[in-house]
């Protein structure tokens, strides 16, 4: 009677570890971590504290007692922490008692060669005076459990760019190995007895690796033409193996360093930058004309598209991978902290279809930013530019939060159809959007209530500028009357070589 309420004891107390150690959601995970964090700062102080006072004093002897009692806790934690690892196959199959023995000495065995698992074995060699600078592995447990990276924890990705790439690392691994293995064992055989900086067969391996990795200490070196030739063969050798775990690591990592690119904008300084919504091939020269506005100007492009960087995309212009239409992607961008937005329409589908991403996508837009508190702060609002392929839909973009929508297919179906009638006047438009010659601008009038006529020509006299159209209220009016009344606020659209400064 008295030994199964000890036996049920015991299991409470085994789950309980369990969780303390594997359960991130559990209190006791979240009570014990923290002084884990603690005791990993407190180990590398006392490493700094023992090289100022030196190995030698008093003061110094204390200080590795105190680290020798932190490295063991460490110790203990790492065996608790194995211990207490349950296989997943044993929740999954049905096992005899001697294969459920088997599955766990294995599984802990795997579960101990997982890469954070490793460094944290890697810090017990610090119980060695010698490789007590091994601690400093641990600070990787901080970085990996901190909350820095909010979409994508990089140590994450490298754990799962290897687990993904499991057999191409063994092939290189295993590439390495072979050659090591037979490069040591030939300069062993043909130069014993003849060089006597090789009289062990680690001699042999040593020789082979440092050949094999390109890095040449030179403190063994062949002296027989036989051994010279396994070097070139070994030197060869080590360029194909080089070039084979540049491809593997290459391919391996390359979705990891775009997630921290990601992650280093979103906490970078920039401000005040320009964001496009959208890219495919078909907007290529859209990017050519906002280098030509640009030009001289010091604020930052970032393009945000669903999909890998192209080829053809100028170095000017930075590239963050996501979805637009979805809110919670729009902080990898820092939209609080942008000036303007272009949401450019797809070409690869219908014109229906292609509207409807831009409508959504500039409703998210508008509906992230109202529940920012940085929104608040700004001195003008984001101004966001929609390009629209179907005139029906122009209403609902604006309807959505755009400020401005340019119906492209429209404007350029109409510049078409007006040369026919009127030939020359899509060359001169086409100038006119352009950015060079006389180009359209807009500017707020600032100056004493006066006739369009008045303010006509004191704009060519001044500034050698063509006052078109004025613009009050978001309603423009073009070629207005010469007695229509210019008061201060009312915009003006003129066409000049550049803006008007002042």
């Amino acid at each position: 009677m008295i030994v199964r309420p000890a036996l049920e004891s015991l299991k409470t107390f085994w789950r309980l570890l369990h969780d303390t150690f594997h359960k991130p959601e559990s209190q006791s995970y979240r009570i014990v971590q923290p002084i884990i964090w603690v005791l990993i700062v407190f180990s590398i102080g006392l490493f700094g504290v023992e090289m100022v006072f030196g190995t030698e004093s008093v003061e110094s002897a204390w200080v590795r007692w105190l680290d020798w009692v932190v490295l063991v806790v460490f110790v203990l934690e790492i065996v608790l922490r194995v211990a207490t690892y349950r296989p997943p196959r044993l929740d999954f199959f049905d096992y005899s008692p001697l294969q459920r023995l088997q599955v766990h000495v294995v599984g802990r065995l795997l579960y101990c060669l997982r890469p954070l698992n490793l460094v944290d074995l890697i810090t017990v060699l610090a119980l060695v005076p010698a490789l007590r600078g091994l601690r400093a592995f641990r600070l990787l447990r901080l970085v990996r459990t901190s909350k820095i990276f909010r979409y994508s924890q990089p140590f994450e990705g490298l754990l799962r760019a290897f687990a993904e790439n499991t057999v191409l690392f063994a092939f290189g691994i295993s590439l390495l190995g072979v050659a090591t293995l037979v490069g040591g064992f030939s300069i062993f055989l043909v130069e014993r007895g003849h060089n006597s900086s090789i009289q062990t067969l680690s001699d042999g391996f040593w020789w082979a690796l440092v050949t094999l990795t390109t890095v040449g200490y030179g403190d063994i070196s062949p002296v027989t033409m036989l051994g010279r030739a396994v070097g070139v063969v070994l030197m060869l050798a080590g360029m194909f193996t080089l070039a084979v775990f540049a491809g593997i690591v290459g391919h391996a990592l390359l979705n990891v360093v775009l997630s921290i690119r990601e992650e280093q904008f979103r906490m970078s300084a920039y401000i005040n930058h320009i964001v496009v919504c959208g890219y495919d091939p078909g907007a290529r020269m859209l990017l050519d004309e906002v280098l030509k506005e640009l030009e001289g100007d010091d604020r930052e492009v970032l393009i945000f598209a669903n999909s890998p960087r192209p080829q053809d995309v100028p170095p000017r212009f930075m590239w963050i991978q996501g979805d637009p239409t979805k809110e919670s992607e729009l902080d990898k961008i820092r939209l609080t902290h942008a000036s303007a937005g272009i949401i450019v329409g797809s070409r690869t589908v219908t014109p229906q279809q292609a509207d409807a991403i831009t409508i959504l996508t500039a409703f998210t837009i508008r509906s992230f930013l109202k529940g920012r508190p940085e929104t608040q702060k700004r001195h003008a609002p984001l101004y966001l530019v929609a390009e629209v392929l179907d005139a029906e839909n122009v209403e609902h973009a604006k309807a959505a939060g755009a400020d401005e929508v340019i119906e492209t297919t429209r404007l350029g179906f109409s510049l078409l159809a007006h040369a026919v009638s009127m030939p020359g006047t899509a060359s001169v438009v086409s100038q006119v959007a352009s950015f060079g010659a006389h180009s359209l601008y807009i500017r707020t009038f600032d100056g004493d209530p006066a006739s369009f006529a008045e303010v006509a020509a004191a704009y060519k006299r001044e500034h050698g500028a063509l006052i078109i159209g004025l613009r009050d209220s978001g309603s423009e009016t073009i070629n207005p009357s010469d007695d229509a009344l210019v008061r201060a606020g009312v915009e003006i659209l003129y066409l000049a070589e550049q803006a008007i400064k002042g």
